[in-house]
């Protein structure tokens, strides 16, 4: 399978009826001007579109508050993958990524090889479900019982009774992967400037036309808001309420370890994959990906808690912890992505999960900037959902 971006003979402006007829010049290589983007946030999503834009021959400049991959880019699970989606356009998007993920690899020179994924979140009923979902969706996987998966993870101190295989799945670390990105778009003429806040958007008409920062306004073509949880805030002086939810999450790390765990591990308690260096990386949520708190407990309890489910999977593990993160996870309101251009001058990607989603989304939104036509992967996830009625 290999991602196909759609062409078209229309320039920029897709789903909102006032973008129709709101165009950017024709550019590309070779093009005698270049539009000139901005780029707000340096996490995975506006490290994989500067790299993409800056690739394609754009002018780009990257604005970031703080450092790159400050936020939840840099304290993520890392877990790429379709077996978890809200919505049949949701598992066809994610499903697509996951082969971005492996172009971009070769694309970059980083090696890639799929882990895959052993998982039993839910048993019965539940198990039976996800098993009949995915396999309607032709997804690539295995039914394993429990004497496979002891073949396959041997220290494992009580493996399941079943449990579903996912070969394609992956574990990316997106912190390393952003840096990865953001010095490919360096090589390809993109600036970084780190540490300025956007105090807002500057607009002429009903055009965005830059930025306003305390030193003085940067002037752009076209904006493009990869802010997180922050988008509301930039959003709101312009009359648009973006809704986003509160999820907060948190990341354990152990200090290195003998090899215990070959594949990504998502039980009904726990999920936890090890890393090159030995650690364990393991959420301090079960089911992270469709964790509702709203508010997580003691940092200490949280560690605590985490380590003692780590344990009962790896009991003769000398596990001790490292590291705990904490960031609030980017979630709109509906759980969906929200991509696409949002007034003329101003477009957005904001979505859970980043890790998964970034390359992939980077792409089609790049031939969108760049008048290659609407991509039909994101017409599901456009902003006019929450700022028309």
């Amino acid at each position: 399978m290999r991602i196909q971006v759609q062409r078209g003979n229309d320039r920029f402006g897709v789903i909102h009826a006032s973008l129709r007829h709101q165009t950017l010049p024709p550019w590309g290589k070779g093009a005698a001007m270049q539009p000139r983007f901005l780029i707000l946030g340096a996490g995975i999503m506006g490290a994989a579109l500067a790299h993409r834009l800056a690739r394609d021959g754009a002018s780009v400049t990257v604005i970031e508050a703080l450092a790159p991959a400050i936020g939840a880019s840099g304290r993520s699970f890392g877990w790429v993958n379709a077996s978890f989606f809200l919505s049949e356009d949701h598992f066809h998007l994610r499903r697509a990524a996951m082969e971005a993920h492996r172009q971009l690899a070769a694309e970059l020179a980083r090696p890639y090889q799929p882990e895959g994924c052993l998982w039993y979140e839910e048993t019965g009923v539940a198990f039976d479900r996800q098993l009949a979902a995915l396999e309607a969706l032709d997804y690539p996987l295995r039914l394993l019982d429990r004497a496979a998966v002891a073949a396959l993870e041997p220290r494992l101190a009580h493996p399941p009774e079943r449990a579903l295989f996912f070969p394609l799945e992956s574990a990316q670390d997106p912190g390393d992967l952003t840096h990865a990105l953001l010095g490919s778009a360096s090589s390809h003429s993109a600036h970084l400037i780190c540490g300025l806040r956007v105090e807002g958007l500057t607009q002429s008409d009903d055009r965005i036309t830059g930025i306003r920062t305390a030193a003085g306004d940067i002037h752009a073509d076209h904006v493009i808001l990869c802010t997180g949880t922050g988008t509301p805030a930039l959003l709101a002086p312009l009359g648009l309420h973006l809704p986003m939810l509160h999820r907060p999450g948190a990341l354990l790390v152990t200090r290195p370890l003998q090899p215990l765990l070959h594949h990504i591990l998502a039980t009904s308690d726990q999920e936890v994959r090890q890393d090159a260096q030995g650690r364990l990386i393991a959420p301090a949520s079960a089911h992270h990906q469709a964790d509702a708190a709203e508010a997580l407990p003691p940092p200490q309890e949280m560690e605590q808690a985490t380590l003692m489910r780590l344990r009962h999977l790896f009991p003769n593990a000398f596990i001790r912890p490292d590291r705990l993160f904490l960031a609030e996870r980017p979630v709109p309101g509906d759980g969906l992505p929200v991509i696409g251009p949002v007034l003329p001058g101003l477009s957005l990607a904001v979505m859970h999960s980043g890790a998964t989603l970034a390359p992939l989304v980077a792409d089609l939104l790049a031939a969108e900037l760049g008048g290659q036509g609407e991509q039909a992967l994101l017409a599901p996830f456009r902003s006019a959902r929450f700022f028309t009625g």
